[in-house]
């Protein structure tokens, strides 16, 4: 019976709406950390993390409008130009929910590669707006945050997750 207990063919429950709330909002403050340097370029994108993450768990409930207004807090709170975040974050989130049944078939260590790719494509947009807008390059270190968040986002799914799991009551009295 070891093919039941496969991460694949596990049957999830569904999860509260306040919980996919306060996992944006932890995530938005985790972006808004104040890091400098090294840690600044390794700090991955927490919020471009869960919006990908419940668009694929969640697609009927988390969308392109959640991660426009994400994004709009995102850029509020960096004060960075306004709409450069929201337009990146509703194109990830438009690349996950076209592709949540193929993501959600694959495991979680199979998944972050096809994570990573979407997280890259995020950075790329958040580059060119900024370019346009007159910024400098910022170095190649800048796409670092897509590889830890490539190499984060199993233990990373598995935390969110974890609500999800069915509690099996043991019958030992």
């Amino acid at each position: 019976m070891a093919f039941a207990n496969h991460p694949k063919h596990e049957i999830l429950l569904s999860v509260r709406g306040s919980f996919i709330v306060v996992s944006l909002m932890v995530a938005l403050l985790l972006n808004l950390m104040p890091l400098k340097g090294i840690a600044l370029a390794l700090w991955p994108d927490f919020i471009a993390l869960a919006i990908l993450y419940w668009c694929i768990s969640q697609p009927q409930r988390v969308g392109i409008s959640v991660a426009f207004v994400m994004g709009l807090l995102m850029d509020f709170g960096d004060a960075t130009t306004f709409g450069q975040h929201a337009l990146a974050y509703s194109i990830m989130a438009f690349v996950a929910l076209l592709f949540h049944r193929r993501l959600s078939n694959f495991e979680l260590l199979k998944q972050a590669p096809q994570i990573g790719l979407i997280l890259l494509l995020g950075q790329l947009i958040i580059l060119l707006t900024g370019l346009l807008d007159g910024s400098h390059f910022p170095g190649w270190n800048f796409f670092l945050a897509s590889v830890t968040g490539t190499l984060l986002w199993p233990f990373f799914s598995s935390l969110l997750r974890i609500p999800q799991k069915p509690r099996f009551e043991s019958d030992a009295r």
